[in-house]
């Protein structure tokens, strides 16, 4: 594999020989595994830049680090809503592009979103859907969110451990929006993901990889690219965009409040702005790039897979999210704790009750042990004295 030998631009080297803490998603990145270009080797061999990286497993476990604080990042890769929302709450940095001139191989239709009007705070560096992945082996072709509340798979469910992707689905199949922030709609899917709660083998994120792959469970919802990573290690599995509707989005990289190396994080951006960098990196993830000149550096197989690239009808199909209001976010949060906690509190009263009555049954045993001794001292004290 020969990688591109142009020099890089000054911006970038004016970083060396400093450090970057990168916060990503896990499994988000070409590692050097299987032939794949190991980004993070790539990018401290051609800047002096080392890296220090670290993972996440969602948007909210993320937000919650940068808010209690105690750690700093230089680079994070939220997702468009929550990118929104770090916005909102001024917890990003604006770019300083003069230091990302790669940014000119970001295509068209990923600037200026919803979440990032300006292009001020964050550049694309993936996209991708939401949908539902199933093994071919035991389930039924799947066309349906549904098929995650089809008793025939009690046990062998999969359900996300996020409360945003949670609800997407459970609103998507009653029909509401996305960004719904409406009180009634928030506890009808509340109410319907509690009902799906018996069928659930667990509720996971990265764990799905293993339990796919091994047939330890045989549905679950989940993002394109991975999906893509798991049939190369179990060809059984399958992936549909239901006919309700999916989850379509954006994830970028920002510059978090409080970095300690802006300059370096700018520089990282830049790099993965490579088309030969983005296209080796999301060959090897199986995401989608923001970058049509990246293609070219791709397996032809990925590079035209309809799962990574639906066609234009498929799209319409996806809907983005959207930053919610602070209190319709704690109101989800709040369903989504009830969901997850639903049953906890039957469960603790009958082992808490099981435990009384063993109590209870032991003390009477040895109450009529001890009642059964004393007869018997009496009855030995009255025969000797006779």
């Amino acid at each position: 594999m020969v990688l591109l030998a142009a020099a890089l631009p000054v911006p970038a080297r004016a970083a060396d020989n400093g450090t970057i803490t990168v916060y990503n998603w896990g499994q988000y990145i070409s590692d050097g595994t299987d032939g794949s270009l190991d980004v993070l080797a790539e990018f401290t061999k051609r800047t002096g830049i080392k890296v220090n990286y670290l993972t996440y497993d969602s948007n909210e476990s993320l937000y919650t680090k940068l808010k209690t604080g105690g750690s700093t990042y230089d680079l994070i890769i939220p997702s468009d809503y929550m990118i929104g929302k770090l916005i909102s709450e001024d917890m990003l940095e604006p770019l300083d592009f003069q230091n990302i001139p790669n940014y000119r191989n970001i295509d068209q239709s990923f600037r200026n979103t919803a979440y990032d009007p300006d292009n001020t705070y964050s550049v694309p560096y993936t996209w991708g859907t939401t949908g539902l992945i199933y093994n071919t082996k035991y389930v039924d072709k799947v066309t349906s969110w549904k098929a995650l509340w089809d008793k025939r798979y009690a046990g062998k469910i999969l359900m996300f451990d996020n409360c945003r992707d949670a609800f997407g689905i459970a609103e998507l199949i009653q029909g509401y929006s996305l960004n719904t922030e409406s009180t009634d709609e928030f506890r009808s899917v509340s109410y319907l993901l509690m009902q799906q709660k018996p069928l659930v083998q667990s509720y996971v994120m990265d764990q799905i990889f293993d339990k796919m792959e091994r047939g330890e469970a045989w549905l679950a919802p989940y993002y394109a690219g991975d999906y893509l990573t798991m049939a190369k290690e179990n060809p059984d599995l399958a992936y549909c965009f239901p006919e309700e509707g999916y989850n379509l989005f954006i994830d970028a990289m920002c510059i978090p409040k409080g970095c300690s190396n802006k300059a370096g994080a700018e520089a990282f951006i830049n790099f993965m702005c490579d088309p030969e960098i983005s296209g080796k990196n999301l060959d090897y993830l199986g995401y989608s790039t923001p970058i049509t000149a990246a293609k070219q550096y791709m397996d032809p197989e990925m590079a035209n897979s309809p799962v990574a690239y639906p066609d234009a009808q498929t799209l319409q199909r996806g809907s983005s999210y959207n930053n919610l209001s602070t209190a319709a976010s704690q109101q989800m949060d709040s369903l989504w704790l009830s969901v997850k906690t639903s049953g906890s509190d039957t469960r603790r009263y009958l082992i808490t009750s099981c435990a009384v009555i063993a109590l209870l049954l032991l003390g009477a045993v040895v109450l009529r042990f001890r009642q059964k001794r004393r007869k018997a001292r009496r009855c030995r004290k009255w025969h000797d004295k006779t």
